[in-house]
């Protein structure tokens, strides 16, 4: 009877360790793996982050945030806020402007020094030319990768609902020699 008790007493504890890691990687907490070079040098490809699923939701996301998004049924990005709703996104002269207030990307430092003389890292374009639309509508957002020549982004798929958002990047982990907050 006594080893009965002990069995139901590890299975139980089993059982409600099972049950929590499901509703933390479900509903707070998940593992990402980048895949790709679209969000150079900010994130390498292979690194692993965490992503903090909660607060998804537009008050919650900030321009310059991390997401990771529904692209398609089977695939997940991740880009960099650069627009939020009624924004006007333009670039010009490899400068970020929003709503007609330059902005600085120090994230792309790195990129820009490498840059040929005269060379843009970002080509010119406005919103309109891209969307048709002279603001980000309403629940969507413009979205880059950091590696502006060699990412797959709003530029070319147009705003993404916040709805497809799937969490905001927190932490590489890995490597180990890597570890560093997302910013």
């Amino acid at each position: 009877m006594e080893k009965r008790k002990e069995v139901f007493s590890w299975i139980k504890a089993i059982l409600i360790a099972v049950i929590l890691a499901f509703l933390i990687r479900t509903y707070i907490f998940a593992p990402i793996v980048v895949d790709g070079e679209s969000m150079m040098p900010t994130l390498q490809d292979h690194e692993r982050i965490v992503l903090t699923k909660f607060g998804t939701n537009i008050d919650n996301i900030d321009r310059f945030d991390i997401v990771v998004f529904h692209a398609t049924v089977d695939k997940d990005y991740i880009k960099r806020v650069i627009g939020l709703p009624g924004d006007h996104i333009e670039y010009k002269d490899d400068t970020l402007y929003i709503n007609g207030k330059a902005y600085e990307e120090p994230y792309l430092d790195k990129y820009k020094n490498q840059m040929a003389s005269g060379v843009p890292l970002t080509e010119s374009f406005k919103l309109e030319d891209i969307t048709g639309s002279m603001t980000v509508p309403e629940d969507q957002l413009f979205l880059m990768g950091d590696n502006r020549q060699n990412s797959l982004d709003s530029r070319e798929i147009g705003t993404i609902s916040v709805d497809e958002i799937v969490g905001k990047a927190n932490l590489v982990y890995w490597p180990i020699n890597e570890i560093k907050i997302v910013k």
